[in-house]
């Protein structure tokens, strides 16, 4: 019996809240509207004067700590507008959250125990901490979960946590260098014994990682969760937490200082937070060197299915070969040749951390897809990244030993000079010149091709990527 084709189905458009360009643009709005508070809010604490003069000193170490926090990104870097979303996140709606918490809280405190003295205490000890590193970690969270493919591992979350940080204690800056310069034109003490200037000392010269340190506790929480199994919920939502509480508590540790005496601050300083910071540093450095060593491991597997280079595993696996494979392509072939030596390196890794999570069981759903669309970029980039990539693994190679020569040629299974009677410096030379059928270095179908000549080669069978 003849029945009637089934109707057909069309996917379905997302409702007008879903769409890209609206979350955009409520988040931009959003962001644009607690700046705007705040603004107002710190110029109407400080004035106009102060708030410029807070301005001008809290900004000296914001591109120090921005720089440092691409530097350790250096390996795999996220793109720009996450660490765009997190400082104007740690500047303005962090902040924001804060002032008014901590302000409303601290109100309430001392209208309850009638006692201004030690709800100011509270505020900075209990009260600050909880609410100022909650905040923070909102836009850790937001990263974690709304961009999850530039989230893969601690330096991602140590790197997220840092900035949005570093913006959060840019905006604190301003409201205490601003009341203190206040605080100064009322008093008229002026010069190194001034308000300013103490408050200089010890928020930019001595402790400008202060928030950073805090918060990239949070985000080395929410690292450790990305390495974990999609199964592991359990473990997902703990390490997060976990972080979070050692950044109050530290925070907290840190706030109460002055509380000590009048040395306090200095045995806190000197106990705690100097030897807490070089651990941490240490920390995000031998996983920055771990990052590349994964790097080194994943990618031959690529190599051999015809993918990559022989040579590119360990130039992609050095930071100074990185750099030479990008100079030289802008010296041969523009700024566009070196970006696109920049994305093919970012590719690369990208891939080899996706495959070091699919071989432990760590990898989502998407794997193959996510393995193939990193791979096609990789395939779209090669004709300028393989020259400048070989380059760099020359220039960085260690230096061969040198070894006795002959005092007479040793014949070979093709005669002493090789097949056709001619030997190469590396080898023996067969009727394709001196590298051979398969090109310079041993790519499916590489004819060299360089930066003025095409490059056509075959495209490669798709493999699984047996190890």
């Amino acid at each position: 019996m003849a029945t009637c084709p089934p109707h057909p189905t069309y996917p379905r458009r997302p409702h007008w809240w879903q769409r890209t360009w609206v979350r955009y643009g409520a988040l931009t709005t959003l962001l644009a509207l607690s700046g705007l508070v705040i603004l107002a809010l710190v110029r109407e604490q400080t004035g106009t004067e102060g708030f410029l003069v807070g301005l001008g000193l809290a900004v000296l170490p914001v591109p120090l700590l921005i720089a440092a926090f691409r530097w350790l990104d250096r390996v795999e870097p996220g793109p720009w507008r996450n660490l765009l979303f997190s400082f104007a996140w740690g500047a303005c709606a962090a902040a924001l959250i804060a002032i008014v918490a901590n302000s409303f809280a601290t109100q309430w405190i001392a209208t309850a125990t009638a006692d201004p003295s030690s709800a100011d205490t509270l505020g900075a000890t209990v009260i600050a901490p909880i609410v100022e590193e909650s905040a923070k970690a909102a836009a850790v969270l937001l990263v974690f979960l709304f961009r999850r493919r530039d989230f893969t591992g601690i330096v991602d979350g140590v790197v997220v946590a840092g900035v949005t940080a570093t913006g959060f204690a840019f905006t604190e800056n301003i409201l205490y260098l601003g009341t203190a310069f206040g605080t100064d034109q009322l008093t008229g003490d002026r010069g190194i014994a001034s308000v300013t200037a103490a408050t200089f000392f010890v928020r930019i010269v001595m402790s400008p990682f202060a928030h950073p340190l805090f918060t990239v506790l949070t985000g080395i929480g929410f690292g450790i969760a990305a390495l974990c199994a999609d199964r592991q919920r359990l473990r997902r939502v703990l390490l997060p937490l976990s972080g979070l509480l050692l950044a109050m508590g530290m925070h907290a540790l840190w706030n109460g200082s002055s509380a000590l005496g009048d040395y306090g601050f200095f045995a806190v300083y000197a106990a705690f937070m100097v030897p807490a910071f070089g651990l941490l540093t240490w920390l995000a450095i031998w996983t920055r060197q771990r990052e590349l060593s994964t790097v080194r491991t994943e990618l031959p597997a690529y190599a051999v299915a015809g993918w990559l280079g022989p040579a590119e595993p360990f130039a992609l696996a050095s930071m100074r070969a990185r750099r030479i494979a990008r100079q030289y392509a802008r010296d041969h072939a523009g700024r566009a040749a070196a970006r696109a030596v920049a994305e093919y390196e970012a590719y690369a890794t990208s891939l080899a951390f996706l495959r070091h999570r699919g071989r432990r069981g760590r990898a989502g759903a998407d794997f193959v897809v996510r393995e193939r669309e990193l791979l096609d970029e990789l395939w779209r980039r090669r004709g300028v990244s393989r020259p400048a990539l070989d380059h760099a693994a020359r220039a960085t190679a260690p230096p061969a030993p040198v070894r006795p020569a002959h005092p007479w040629p040793v014949p070979g299974p093709h005669g002493a000079y090789g097949a056709y009677g001619v030997q190469g410096a590396y080898g023996t030379q067969g009727a394709h010149g001196a590298h051979g059928l398969h090109g310079a270095y041993g790519f499916p179908g590489w004819h060299g091709g360089g930066y003025g000549n095409p490059v056509s080669a075959p495209y490669p069978a798709h493999n699984p990527y047996r190890s």
